[in-house]
């Protein structure tokens, strides 16, 4: 009786551990959307500025109807993913269920620089892809859901990859296997220089 509540006990605790993690997670998103926005908004307020509008034209914003506003399919996040140091490496462009990775214009990263297609595209892309496509092929889940990327490429610089389908779960996983790929990359980069 005793070992049941103790064993009770314990995967309460760890229920409370991972709503704790995924609770975390949700609160440093919705703080980088905040600062991404409040940053947006300087930027406008700035050139409005520079452009002859006084603060006052500046306050009230145009009432937006619902029918204007963009589905929750259609809404995009801009995750800008930074190295340790604070340099911008690319932005994540998520919706719910895309994902595109954009490099930053001042930034080299070359497909064959590890981890990127032994870590990013072997073991997290193409794995994805292997069990959706065995997902399909057993009839859990139809073609037009099955996980996709394209990478697109100058020579050997990445410029981007589209991913296409995601699970709110593969986004989170996807989010920090890029950027801990991108920030390796960076890392091996800078050290060779």
């Amino acid at each position: 009786m005793v070992s049941e509540e103790k064993t009770k006990g314990t995967e309460k605790l760890k229920k409370l551990a991972e709503l704790k993690a995924s609770l975390e997670i949700k609160i440093a998103e919705a703080d980088t959307n905040l600062d991404n926005l409040k940053t947006l908004l300087e930027f406008v307020n700035e050139t409005l500025l520079e452009k002859g509008f006084k603060r006052a034209e500046l306050i009230k914003p145009k009432p937006v109807k619902a029918a204007e506003l963009p589905s929750a399919r259609e809404q995009e996040t801009v995750i800008p993913l930074k190295s340790v140091t604070g340099d911008l490496l690319a932005n994540l462009h998520v919706t719910q269920d895309s994902m595109q990775l954009i490099i930053a214009k001042d930034k080299i990263f070359n497909v064959n620089t590890p981890p990127f297609q032994q870590f990013l595209i072997e073991r997290v892309l193409n794995k994805m892809l292997e069990k959706d496509n065995q997902a399909a092929s057993r009839g859990e889940i139809s073609n037009d859901k099955i996980f996709s990327y394209k990478l697109v490429q100058d020579g050997d610089k990445i410029q981007s990859i589209m991913i296409r389908n995601l699970t709110t779960n593969r986004s989170r996983e996807l989010k920090s296997s890029i950027h801990w790929t991108l920030e390796k990359m960076h890392e091996k980069r800078e050290s060779d220089i």
